[in-house]
């Protein structure tokens, strides 16, 4: 099947799934986990083969943009399904699953930089390691979207609708910390990693890669030791969260996107 048939389906499946957990969120329709769940794996099925194509050999060491974009969709989604099958989480698909199949598509018609057919496990590693750092984090970003819409509401006293759908606020923000903590540990693996297995990152054009990398985790890492030592909460971990979100978007993709689509130096 063509590239682009797969990756519509992928996002026929990802956008019939947010349609319906967002019309339950809004207390449209009643909750169906299963429906929604069922529609995100079928959306995932089509999405995994993409990322299996787009891993081709080549003589670059590290995924260009639009394989890590697919690589980091899929994760994504599929860290999200399992994570719901534990933590009422399955909200997050509304704004999620969208993102992941527009992304596929887009990606889908970017140039594809080639990489080594040779990946050393090190680099496997740090690969692996900031596309599930990134995965996680972008699911702490709209769980904290969420938090934030909550938040807002019951301070107004508005505590119909959405407010109404989702889970208490003390969960909601036990989830997002949970979230950022596993997210923090991945990138802190992936930063590692990186500096341990990436020859001569300044050569490759990765150091602002490497120090925005580096800016999200003091982010993430200053939100973490003020909720703990400060009890920092509610809308200030919401800015936090999207701040630090916002630094890692920039250092995985924007410099990507720079490189290879603007300088065209994929």
């Amino acid at each position: 099947m063509q590239p682009l048939s797969l990756a519509l389906m992928a996002f026929l499946f990802y956008l019939g799934a947010a349609s319906w957990q967002g019309l339950a969120l809004a207390r449209r329709v009643p909750p169906r986990d299963l429906l929604v769940r069922a529609l995100a794996l079928f959306g995932l099925l089509c999405h995994l083969p993409l990322a299996a194509t787009l891993l081709a050999p080549g003589d670059s060491l590290l995924p260009g943009l639009s394989t890590s974009a697919v690589l980091a969709g899929a994760l994504a989604v599929l860290v999200l399904l399992l994570v719901s099958l534990f933590k009422p989480v399955l909200n997050i698909a509304t704004g999620l699953l969208p993102l992941a199949g527009l992304s596929l598509l887009a990606a889908v018609g970017l140039p594809s930089p080639e990489r080594a057919s040779g990946m050393t496990p090190g680099i496997a590693l740090h690969a692996l390691s900031s596309a599930l750092a990134f995965a996680l984090l972008a699911i702490a970003a709209i769980q904290a979207v969420l938090l934030g819409i909550q938040n807002q509401a019951l301070r107004h006293h508005h505590i119909r609708g959405v407010v109404q759908s989702l889970p208490p606020l003390t969960t909601m923000e036990r989830i997002l910390f949970e979230l950022i903590w596993a997210g923090m540990l991945l990138l802190t693996l992936s930063i590692v990693s990186g500096f341990l297995f990436v020859d001569d990152m300044f050569a490759q054009h990765l150091a602002h890669k490497s120090l925005l990398s580096l800016a999200a985790w003091v982010i993430f890492a200053t939100l973490l030791l003020g909720h703990h030592r400060l009890g920092w909460r509610g809308m200030r971990a919401v800015r936090w969260t999207l701040g630090g979100c916002l630094v890692l978007l920039l250092a995985y993709f924007g410099s990507k996107f720079v490189l290879e689509i603007v300088l065209d130096r994929g």
